[in-house]
């Protein structure tokens, strides 16, 4: 199977490289094909601009990387988003992404009345969310409603009619021991490594 990773952290000694490595090495131990989308490595420009927007009216893309990465897409059988929980959200990069890639014209379209989306990343059976964070998980959820949840995999992929969306999400990333922290990713190993 085809997997395009989309990665955005900024330093290379994080958690996020660890869980990449991880995901990584159990994709490989399955066979499939990688294609990492590393957003900070390819200077991604996450900002919308006045030109962007009439792209968007047109449906038509006109950022150099946004039109590579729509190529990429297209043949991802399973898409896997890895990134940090900052104040409750995601990074700007990929906020960015979910802007100026998930887009009309590249991932979805409308029907012609116009009130439901229609998913155009024909070979796509899946999306994964995997974040870190150090929030408790309960207080995530309870007091911030699970906001990365609603918007990306709700507000977002449910509503182009993606199936097969999960999420991962480490919480109190920084508090807990070492010991944990590599059991975490011994299972996010095992787990890719099972991935159909």
């Amino acid at each position: 199977m085809r997997i395009a990773i989309v990665f955005n952290h900024p330093y290379e000694g994080s958690y996020c490289n660890a869980i990449l490595t991880a995901v990584t090495n159990g994709l490989q131990k399955a066979n499939h094909e990688i294609d990492l989308i590393h957003l900070d490595n390819d200077g991604f420009n996450p900002v919308m601009t006045k030109a962007d927007l009439k792209a968007f009216v047109q449906r038509k893309p006109i950022d150099p990387k946004v039109i590579e990465y729509k190529e990429r897409l297209d043949k991802a059988e399973h898409l896997i988003f890895i990134f940090p929980i900052w104040w409750e959200l995601m990074p700007a990069m990929t906020k960015g992404f979910i802007d100026k890639v998930i887009f009309p014209g590249v991932a979805y379209d409308y029907t012609p009345s116009g009130n439901r989306m229609i998913p155009l990343l024909k070979n796509l059976k899946g999306v994964t969310l995997i974040t870190t964070m150090n929030t408790p998980s309960i207080m995530y959820r309870l007091l911030f409603g699970n906001a990365i949840k609603k918007a990306i995999l709700t507000g977002t992929f449910w509503k182009m009619a993606y199936k097969n969306r999960k999420w991962i999400n480490l919480n109190m990333v920084k508090m807990v021991s070492e010991k944990k922290r590599k059991k975490w990713l011994t299972d996010i190993e095992d787990k890719f490594a099972k991935l159909t």
